[in-house]
This record gives structure tokens, sequence and C-alpha cells, in this order.
């Protein structure tokens, strides 16, 4: 195999790092950094995706204790690749059999809770041009929505919920109908932009962007 970008190396000792990874994810009390280096590592090496979801499943598949601190470690990855990679089609399919299995075999649990979340996120998941930020890593974990501040020229700042599949075009439409609610604009003509401002650039957010995206990027 050919190197990786980066200082990765090949991709079969990036898979055994990653299996190690694993291994070491059960044990971790703080689990969010290792977490996103997994993610990152997909989204660098995108062969090694599918290698991913195969080894979770498998950790995942008649656990030494279901529902315990390590098996929910897993889900939870499991759960951030599902937010931000969409595997190969012979492996979607062994991974909805494996959250049909988990939901039947164990209903109302945890994992059962997070084989749910995961066949949704499936449904909406189209790429990431980041990974998960470790705010979103930790709203996942949870299964909840992370909480986006947009400020508005002239009017408070709004809060809105969003998820890791939540668009700038989606947001942008809830924003202006706040607006227009706030400030008496029913008759205007004015559109609404969304704008993404650091302290290097401002420029435009394109409607098709996930906001998840724009957060990590601020991270």
């Amino acid at each position: 195999a050919a190197p990786g970008p980066c200082s990765y190396t090949t991709l079969r000792d990036e898979a055994v790092k990653l299996f190690n990874s694993l291994q070491q994810l059960e044990l971790e009390r703080d689990p969010v950094p290792l977490m996103q280096g997994v993610l990152q590592t997909c989204l660098d090496l995108p062969p090694l995706v599918d290698e991913i979801y195969c080894q979770l499943v498998k950790q995942t598949t008649e656990p030494p204790a279901p529902g315990g601190q390590g098996d929910l470690h897993y889900w939870q990855l499991l759960t951030c690749m599902s937010c931000t990679f969409l595997p190969s089609l012979p492996i979607l399919r062994f991974l909805r059999f494996h959250l049909d299995r988990t939901e039947s075999r164990f209903p109302a649990s945890e994992m059962a809770k997070y084989a749910c979340f995961i066949r949704e996120a499936l449904g909406k998941t189209k790429g990431r041009e980041c990974v998960p930020s470790l705010e979103e890593i930790l709203v996942l974990m949870r299964r909840q929505e992370m909480i986006c501040t947009v400020h508005c020229p002239g009017a408070p700042a709004c809060s809105v919920a969003i998820s890791s599949h939540t668009t700038a075009e989606e947001v942008r439409g809830h924003v202006a109908r706040e607006l227009v609610s706030r400030l008496g604009l029913s008759q205007s003509p004015n559109l609404f932009a969304l704008y993404e401002q650091s302290q290097r650039r401002e420029q435009p957010v394109g409607s098709a962007t996930l906001l998840a995206d724009i957060l990590t990027r601020f991270e």
C-alpha cells in the first residue's frame, strides 16, 4: 500500500494502529480525544472506514459485559462514525443487520437506543469535510443536539438546535423566520445569509454546508 497523507505510513500499519486504539478505547476514562483521533484517521484514509465499521460491529457483538462502560464506548464511537461516514453497501447491509439484531436482543437498553440513533443517522449522512468537534462528540455520546448561536445585526442572537446533518440553508430559514417575527419584517423584500467569521476571514456559508463542520473549524 502507498503511504497515506500527513505522517501516515502504510494502510496496513494504520489499520493495526486503529485496532490498538479500539482496544484502548474500552478502558479510557475520557474516550473523546481517542474517538476524534480514530475519526480523523478515517477521514484522511477513506479505505479504513469499512475496516473500522467491521471492527466496531465485532466489538459490540457478544460483548463480555453488554451495556457496560467499555461496550458503550464502542457504541458511542459507532454513533460518531455513522454521523461522519457511510460504509460501502455490503458493510452497510451487515451493519443494519447488526443494529436490528441488537434492538431485538436488548430492547429498551442503551445499546438498542444507540442502534436506533445510528440507523436514523445513516439515512442522513452524506459525508463530512471535517470530523466532529470534541463538543459534537460529547453531544453524540448522549444522542442529543448541539446549540448553535447565530449573531444577527440589529437583533439579539438566535440559538438554534442543530444535529450533525443540519445544513446552513435549514439554519438560515429558522433564523430568517425568527427575525421576521421579532422585527416585524413580514413585508420586507430583504434576503438573509449566514456568514462564517473568524480572526482571519469573513465569508458567506454555502447553503449545503453542514453547520457541524463550521463548528469543528472554529475548534
